[in-house]
């Protein structure tokens, strides 16, 4: 294995990671969750 086959590896499994991150972050389950985070700022003690 060379050099140029295990950066062509590693930049593949990079984007696979990148996607399902981006997926696991917008997917409706995760909506409500999000959302509720996003108004913790604005919450008064």
């Amino acid at each position: 294995m060379d050099i140029n086959t295990l950066r062509s590896v590693t930049t593949l499994v990079s984007l696979v990671v990148f996607v399902g991150i981006v997926w696991w972050a917008w997917s409706k389950r995760r909506s409500g969750d999000f959302a509720q985070a996003a108004n913790l700022p604005f919450e008064q003690d």
